[in-house]
């Protein structure tokens, strides 16, 4: 566990931040959490596309408040010279740049790679987008669902009859964001021995390749399509979600010969445990259907948690499949403290997931709540950009900020 909460290892990182919606806004939380200066820049009035998707707690959105804390909000319309001056007086002072606009849009607004890297040559520039800045798909709009589906994951998702099933989060801009901040992480190393910043272009459809690892790995050895098999695995059985009495799931992993045997015991199942049927993986795996069919005979005779405390009092390794409400009653979670609470100024007392990274030396922080829209103007402005506030107030009049 953490040390001293103000040691975190990313403080003095300054970080602009033109993203919006969510695989940006992931990214620059993390980073935020790692001691990072955040500043969110968003369109005067409008601010970040995510502040207007309900439910609202006292008119904030709680999308919006669920990945932006920690940050400073400054609006800017970049559409105007004015706009752009300031946010290349930020840019001169920052370590990244971090932008998701369709490729094309940032060189429409004068906010490209090469323009902010002749302002400031030190200057991480990182571009989050569907399908990257190059290749015959870069202009295609996209979203998490179309890029679920290209990337496999739809493939390999969904019970073996139905139809491909998406992840129940958008994954894959999550999963571009985690990308993304490791990609920063890497770039401000390698800052410290080339003296000078660089591009970096992440793409949602290539991190979703990525994760077809073995599945990947089994296709290139067999030249055999995966089937859809629901929570089941290939090459191992029983690993999959079983219905107990009580309507719930329970999660059974029997990853090897001596754990089916453990489960077995667990289960009161002498005669599996001694059918030769299923002695070893690949007999198990062999007769599938036969097998699980028995156990999800056996699961239904007793409720979840009474499987759960049963199988876990043995050491098998099995788990619940939990709805959103339960996962944070879980003891664990809460001792891991992955429940936090805020204060919003106008929200009120928000609840928050907590930071995930435990150090032992350094520190994550949760500085600050969400911003509200152009909270953080004036201080940004003054103090960073070192505008005086006659300057403020002509950008205010012309409606540039």
């Amino acid at each position: 566990m953490s040390k001293s909460v103000s040691n975190p290892p990313l403080k003095g990182v300054r970080i602009i931040d033109l993203s919006r919606v969510l695989a940006g806004p992931f990214c620059s939380m993390i980073l935020s959490e790692l001691g990072a200066e955040v500043i969110k820049v968003e369109m005067p009035e409008l601010g970040d596309d995510t502040r207007a998707y309900p439910p609202f707690i006292n008119g904030e959105s709680s999308y919006f408040l669920s990945i932006n804390r920690g940050k400073k909000s400054v609006t800017l319309d970049l559409k105007k010279k004015e706009a752009r001056e300031v946010l290349y007086r930020l840019v001169k002072k920052s370590d990244v740049l971090l932008e998701n606009f369709r490729p094309g849009v940032t060189k429409r607004l004068g906010v490209d790679y090469e323009t902010i890297h002749e302002i400031n040559p030190r200057l991480i520039y990182c571009s989050i987008s569907s399908f990257g800045q190059s290749g015959p798909y870069a202009d295609w709009p996209g979203y998490d669902l179309i890029v679920q589906g290209m990337g496999g994951l739809m493939g390999i998702t969904g019970e073996p009859n139905g139809p491909p099933v998406r992840v129940g989060v958008a994954i894959t801009d999550i999963g571009a964001g985690m990308w993304a901040a490791i990609a920063i992480l890497a770039a401000l190393m390698a800052r410290e021995h080339l003296n000078a910043g660089q591009y970096i272009d992440v793409s949602m459809l290539d991190g979703s390749v990525s994760w077809m690892t073995y599945v990947a790995g089994n296709y290139f050895a067999t030249g055999n399509v995966p089937p859809r098999m629901g929570s089941a695995h290939p090459s191992i059985v029983p690993y999959q979600s079983f219905e107990a009495s009580d309507g719930k799931h329970i999660l059974i992993a029997a990853g090897n010969d001596r754990l089916w045997s453990l489960l077995c015991d667990g289960m009161d199942l002498q005669e599996l445990k001694n059918d030769p049927l299923y002695a070893s993986a690949d007999k198990r795996v062999e007769n599938r259907v036969k097998l699980v069919s028995h156990l999800e005979s056996e699961f239904k005779k007793k409720t979840r948690d009474e499987w759960l405390e049963r199988l876990r009092s043995i050491g098998f390794p099995c788990g619940p499949v939990y709805t959103i409400d339960e996962i944070f009653k879980d003891p664990h979670i809460l001792q891991r403290r992955m429940l936090i609470e805020m204060n919003h100024k106008k929200a009120g007392k928000i609840k928050q997931i907590g930071p995930v990274i435990k150090f032992s030396e350094s520190s994550c922080i949760v500085e600050f709540p969400p911003p509200i829209l152009g909270e953080h103007t004036e201080e940004v402005l003054k103090e960073i950009a070192e505008y005086s506030t006659d300057e403020i107030e002509k950008l205010r009049k012309i409606r540039a900020i």
